[in-house]
């Protein structure tokens, strides 16, 4: 099993978000964080927006990955939000977003951060996954993908 599927409530998965802009898209990532973690939304927006100034969080190929670190966060905590239409995000290949894979993680976490976005920058790299996250029709669906995907261990 993936890191990720385990800190990712079928709670904090929103479908087709009409979101226009990587501002809003971040307001519905902020948005599911605290619905599900009882955390105060602006904390989780002023997080995700001050990593972003310090560079886009867009991968390329479509999707990025907005992080934050949240000062009394248990445990890590992660979110996805599919935009019905992509929006400009700064990727380093010009292409719009469709698919945020967020994640929250406590203040002093930094083995653990490193981690779990090396995870899922490689789980974002295989097109098949991508495709099929894209095409889903329910945020359990998505889950369903996201859970099946194995990561790449190197051999012992």
């Amino acid at each position: 099993m993936n890191q990720l599927s385990k800190l990712l409530p079928l709670s904090n998965i929103a479908v087709d978000s009409l979101a226009r802009d990587k501002s809003s898209a971040l307001d519905v990532a902020a948005a599911l964080f605290s619905a599900a973690a009882n955390i105060d939304e602006r904390k989780v927006l002023a997080s995700l927006v001050a990593r972003e100034q310090l560079g886009s969080t867009g991968l390329g190929l479509g999707v990025a990955i907005p992080h934050g670190r949240m000062r009394g966060l248990k445990r890590a905590v992660a979110a996805v939000v599919r935009l019905a239409q992509p929006v400009a995000f700064d990727a380093p290949d010009g292409r719009p977003v469709g698919l945020l894979v967020a994640l929250l993680v406590p203040e002093n976490a930094t083995q653990e951060h490193l981690e779990l976005l090396s995870e899922i920058a490689q789980m974002l790299s295989d097109r098949d996954l991508r495709d099929g996250l894209m095409a889903e029709p329910t945020p359990a669906a998505l889950l369903a993908r996201f859970s099946a995907w194995e990561p790449v261990r190197p051999a012992a």
